[in-house]
């Protein structure tokens, strides 16, 4: 059980960090400036929100919702989002790059930089309030053990992508090409739908 939380758990987290947003953007420019620190840092500022947001959750948030039929609205939501989001993810694929943007300007401390992007960034919001829900409401079933199951994964994803992306960067040339690139989001892609499709139907149920 516990497995299956910290793998499924990083595996969605692998894909929303691999799809291009505000949070890559700082990540390749503030990397060519800084080194390659800078995906580790911004991933610890990101973490410490996301970390505090799901302990709320766990330590009473979560009481408010722990309803059936807020649960299985919540898991039919996620689903719907998992699939749109895996479906976006196949239609653009074929257009993907990890050409450096613009470098950005300001001085902002990168660990400062995670968590405010991340705040300012609406899907983020969005995939915690269904998403990242839904799986706090599973984790809660295993207790504390499932919790630090599902954060693990969940940041140790962030964190490979993001480590990997400022070091290639700051190395000057691609660890990764582009065609690699698409072909790991095409299968993270897949696997959203699919895993979106098991969420919605696990909220159905739970709504009967």
């Amino acid at each position: 059980m516990l497995a299956g939380i910290f793998f499924t758990s990083f595996l969605v987290a692998l894909s929303g960090a691999m799809m291009p947003g505000p949070l890559t953007t700082v990540c390749i420019s503030e990397s060519a400036r800084r080194g390659a620190r800078t995906g580790p840092l911004l991933i610890l500022g990101h973490g410490i929100l996301e970390l505090a947001l799901a302990c709320a959750l766990f330590l009473g948030l979560a009481a408010y919702v722990r309803d059936d039929r807020v649960m299985g609205l919540v898991g039919i939501v996620g689903g719907v989002i998992l699939i749109i989001m895996g479906a976006g993810m196949l239609r653009g694929a074929a257009r993907l790059t990890l050409s450096a943007a613009p470098r950005t300007s300001g001085g902002m401390h990168p660990i400062l930089a995670g968590a405010v992007v991340s705040l300012a960034n609406p899907y983020w919001i969005i995939w915690w309030a269904t998403i990242g829900l839904g799986y706090i409401l599973i984790s809660m079933k295993s207790g504390v053990q499932g919790i630090a199951a599902f954060l693990s994964g969940h940041i140790l994803a962030d964190a490979s992508w993001y480590g990997l992306l400022a070091l290639s960067v700051t190395m000057g040339r691609r660890f990764i090409s582009d065609r690699i690139y698409r072909g790991v989001v095409v299968c993270c892609a897949v696997f959203l739908v699919g895993f979106g499709l098991y969420f919605g139907a696990s909220g159905f149920r739970t709504l009967l």
